[in-house]
C-alpha cells in the first residue's frame, strides 16, 4: 500500500504528503484513521510525512514508545513539542513541496507544524481514500435531544450567553465547526464516535439564527424536537450557498477547528475574525445539574471499578491476561442500567506494558498476567448522563522498595494538585509543578500533562483547561479536569494515579472536589514518606468512598474496602 501511495505523490508531481490522525472535524477519534491505515500507529494523536524516500511520524510524549513498537521498522518517530516537522525539513538541502488535504488541516495547524519549510500544495482528492476503502461505521445513525432536565439548562439561555459576547466582540456571524460545541449549544448527542455521543456536525449563528450542517438523513429525530425555532438544515455541501446568502461584514472562526478548506470559502465574501470559538469556555464550567449527574454516573462508576479491584488483588489462579482483565473490568460496568459504552480505549498494561502511557492491548502485544507485575488499568465509561476516566496501579505481591517509592512520590503529588489553593495558584501551569515536585527532587519526571478537563456526557478530553506545564487558563467554578501524575520505567513498569476532580466555591473559596470513588493500593504505599496531612487526605478519601459505594457492594467486598481505611 506504501508503494501506491508514493507512486501517487510521484503523478501529483510533489515530493511527499503530509497525513494527520484527525478528520475533517478534528476529532480525537477520527473516522476513517487515515493515520492508523497508512502508518499501523494506533495512538490517538499524531503527523506522518511520507516523502518519496522515508517516512516520518511525529507524536508527543506519551506515544513515542508505542509509535516506536507499532511503526518504528518503517518511519522515523519523532516527539513534538521537542522536534517539530518544520525542524525537520529545513536541514534537508532541497526545498521540498508536500501536498495535503485541506479539509484536514487547519491554518494555525499548518503553520505551527511547518512555517516556511517547505511548499505546501493542497490535494483535493485525498491520496489515502484513493488507496484504502475506509468506511465510516457511524454514518447512519441518527442524532437525538437531550432534555432540558438531563442538560440542566435551555437551548436559548445558551444562545442568549453567546449571543452578549458576539455582540460584545461586534462579530456578525460565527462558525462553529467543533461538534462538541455543537452538541452542547443545542443540546443533542449522536453516535459519530465510538467512545463519545458525538453528532457530526457544524452550525454557523448570525442574529440568533441558526444554519445546522450535516448528513440529513441523521436529523430526523430531532428536527422537530429541538426546543428553537430559528433554525435550518442543510447538507455539507450547501455550505458555500449558504455563506454566499448571509450579510454581514465579518465573520469569527476558530483558529483549532476551522478547516482550511471551509475558511476559504467564508473569506471569498467575508473579512474573517480568528477567534476562539466562546463555547470552549462556556461549555467547561458545568451547571448544578451535569456536576450532579456526573457525581451520580462516578458512584456508579466507582462501585464496578472497585469490584474490579477486588476480584484482581484477590485473584489466586493468575492464568488470565490484559485483555481478559479488560473484558472483566466491563463486564462490573455493563451491570449498570446507565452505562453505554467505555469513555477511550481502556489502558489495560501489565509489568513493561504499563510503561507505555497510552497502551492498548492486541493480540500481538496481550500480556499473560503475573504476580511480580505492576498492573496499569486506565479506563472510563459513558453513561446516563456523565463521562469517567480513572487509573488506578496496583501490585500482587510485595514490591519493591523503589517501586515503593516512587509510586508514593507520585501519590504525593496526587495529594498536593488535589490541595491547591486555588485562590493562590488558578492556572495549570502553576498546578501542574506541584504535581511533578516530588518525582523532581530525585530528578524524575514523566511525559505527559498532569490533568486534561473533561466534557459532561460528551469527550472525555475537552479543553479549554489543562493541569500542564504550557496551560495558562484560568481555573474556574463548574470546572472538571483529572489529576493524573504517574511514573514509566520503559520495559519494566508504569505508575499513574488519576481522579477526576472538580471545581467548587465555598465560602469565597475555591477548592476541588473528588469525583472519582475507588480505592487507592495502600500494599503500593511507603506510609513513612507521607506527612500527616497526606495521611489525612488518604484516611478521608477512603471514607467517602466507602460511605458512597459500599451499598452496592457485596460482604467481602465492603469488608476488603473497610480493611484499607
Amino acid at each position: 500500500m506504501m508503494s501506491l501511495l508514493k507512486k501517487l505523490i510521484n503523478n501529483k508531481n510533489i515530493d511527499g504528503y503530509i497525513v494527520p490522525k484527525n478528520d475533517e472535524f478534528f476529532s480525537e477519534y477520527a473516522f476513517p484513521n487515515r493515520l492508523k491505515s497508512v502508518s499501523k500507529f494506533s495512538g490517538s494523536a499524531g503527523l506522518a510525512i511520507i516523502l518519496k524516500d522515508k517516512n516520518f511520524l511525529f507524536v508527543d510524549g506519551r506515544y513515542t514508545l508505542q509509535a516506536n513498537i507499532e511503526c518504528g521498522k518503517n518511519f522515523k518517530i519523532f516527539e513534538i513539542p521537542k522536534i517539530r516537522p518544520f525542524e525537520v525539513l529545513k536541514k534537508r538541502k532541497v526545498k521540498l513541496t508536500l501536498g495535503f488535504d485541506p479539509k484536514l488541516f487547519t491554518e494555525f495547524s499548518l503553520k505551527s507544524n511547518f512555517g516556511d519549510s517547505c511548499n505546501l500544495i493542497p490535494v483535493y482528492k485525498n491520496l489515502i481514500d484513493e488507496i484504502f476503502n475506509l468506511k465510516n461505521i457511524y454514518k447512519s445513525k441518527e442524532f437525538y435531544c437531550l432534555s432540558e432536565i438531563d442538560a440542566g439548562e435551555k437551548i436559548t439561555t445558551k444562545l442568549n450567553k453567546l449571543s452578549l459576547i458576539l455582540k460584545k466582540k461586534k462579530i456578525h456571524n460565527i462558525f462553529i465547526s467543533a461538534p462538541e460545541n455543537c452538541a452542547w449549544l443545542l443540546n443533542i448527542r449522536g453516535f459519530d464516535n465510538p467512545n463519545s455521543p458525538i453528532p457530526n456536525c457544524q452550525i454557523i449563528i448570525n442574529n440568533k439564527n441558526i444554519h445546522f450542517f450535516s448528513d440529513i438523513k441523521k436529523i430526523n429525530k430531532i428536527k422537530n424536537k429541538i426546543n428553537y425555532k430559528k433554525i435550518k438544515f442543510y447538507e455539507f455541501k450547501e455550505f458555500i450557498k449558504v455563506i454566499h446568502s448571509l450579510k454581514g461584514r465579518n465573520f469569527s472562526i476558530d483558529k483549532n477547528s476551522c478547516s482550511i478548506f471551509n475558511k476559504n470559502i467564508i473569506l471569498s465574501k467575508f473579512k474573517i475574525l480568528n477567534e476562539i470559538d466562546p463555547c470552549y469556555s462556556l461549555k467547561s464550567v458545568k451547571n448544578k445539574t451535569e456536576i450532579k449527574n456526573m457525581i451520580d454516573a462516578h458512584i456508579a462508576d466507582g462501585a464496578a471499578l472497585t469490584k474490579f479491584l477486588y476480584w484482581i488483588k484477590n485473584k489466586k489462579n493468575f492464568n488470565f491476561t490484559e485483555i481478559d482483565a479488560e473484558k472483566k473490568l466491563e463486564k462490573f460496568r455493563k451491570k449498570n442500567n446507565n452505562f453505554l459504552y467505555p469513555s477511550f480505549n481502556t489502558i489495560a498494561g501489565a509489568g513493561p506494558n504499563g510503561a507505555i502511557i497510552h497502551y492498548r492491548a492486541n493480540k500481538n502485544s496481550n500480556r499473560k498476567i503475573n504476580k511480580k507485575d505492576i498492573f496499569l488499568c486506565d479506563s472510563g465509561g459513558q453513561y446516563k448522563f456523565g463521562t469517567t476516566d480513572v487509573t488506578r496501579t496496583v501490585c500482587f505481591s510485595k514490591p519493591s522498595a523503589k517501586i515503593k517509592n516512587i509510586f508514593t512520590r507520585v501519590l504525593k503529588g496526587h495529594i498536593a494538585v488535589f490541595n491547591t489553593n486555588l485562590n493562590k495558584f488558578n492556572t495549570g501551569k502553576e498546578i501542574d509543578k506541584k504535581a511533578r515536585y516530588f518525582l523532581n527532587k530525585i530528578n524524575l519526571d514523566y511525559g505527559h500533562g498532569t490533568g486534561h478537563g473533561v466534557g459532561y456526557f460528551l469527550n472525555v478530553h475537552e479543553g479549554p483547561q489543562a493541569i500542564s506545564k504550557y496551560n495558562n487558563v484560568k481555573i474556574k467554578p463548574g470546572m472538571i479536569l483529572s489529576n493524573e501524575p504517574g511514573y514509566y520505567e520503559k520495559k519494566k513498569f508504569g505508575i499513574r494515579i488519576e481522579n477526576l476532580i472538580y471545581v467548587k466555591k465555598s465560602n469565597n473559596k475555591m477548592i476541588f472536589k473528588n469525583l472519582t470513588l475507588a480505592p487507592i493500593d495502600t500494599d503500593l504505599i511507603n506510609f513513612k514518606m507521607l506527612n500527616t496531612s497526606e495521611k489525612k487526605y488518604l484516611f478521608s478519601y477512603h471514607m467517602d468512598t466507602y460511605a458512597k459505594i459500599s451499598k452496592f457492594l457485596n460482604f467481602k467486598e465492603k469488608k476488603w474496602l473497610l480493611g484499607l481505611i
